[in-house]
């Protein structure tokens, strides 16, 4: 995936290094790509469905969850659409879930807002049904 910005705080760059954290495992490193009043929604149906608010509600409440059922849970970004303060990611999610050892890959739409410098809203839309699947014996 290719920015064409060099400018740390453009939308975007943010979101990547959002990405780029998350895949990392660092969640200091994540949490300061987020607001300190972001909304973070998992979509309805989904395992973690619901608002999470706070860099730190954000970590504990969504990444920190999601690592203790799934063994390699990852967001693969890989195409970016770009309206100002609007950054729309075509990614995958892959996974393996702990108790049923089902593998997940599964598309999904990421939609982030970001306003000076730091991601202030997100939203997630996905195939919740193949998350559930994945995660049911």
């Amino acid at each position: 995936m290719g920015l064409t910005t060099t400018d740390d705080t453009a939308p975007a760059a943010v979101v990547r290094r959002q990405y780029l954290a998350s895949a990392a495992g660092d969640l200091a490193a994540l949490r300061a790509t987020l607001a300190p009043d972001v909304e973070w929604t998992e979509m309805a149906g989904f395992p973690l469905a619901g608002t999470y608010r706070t860099p730190d509600g954000v970590t504990s409440g969504v990444m920190e969850k999601l690592a203790q059922d799934w063994d390699g849970w990852a967001a693969h970004d890989d195409t970016y659409v770009v309206d100002g303060e609007n950054v729309v990611v075509l990614a995958r999610y892959t996974a393996t879930h702990k108790a049923t050892g089902r593998a997940l890959n599964v598309r999904v739409v990421h939609h982030f807002t970001v306003r000076g410098g730091l991601i202030v809203r997100f939203e997630q839309f996905t195939d919740t049904a193949l998350v559930r699947d994945a995660a049911t014996a």
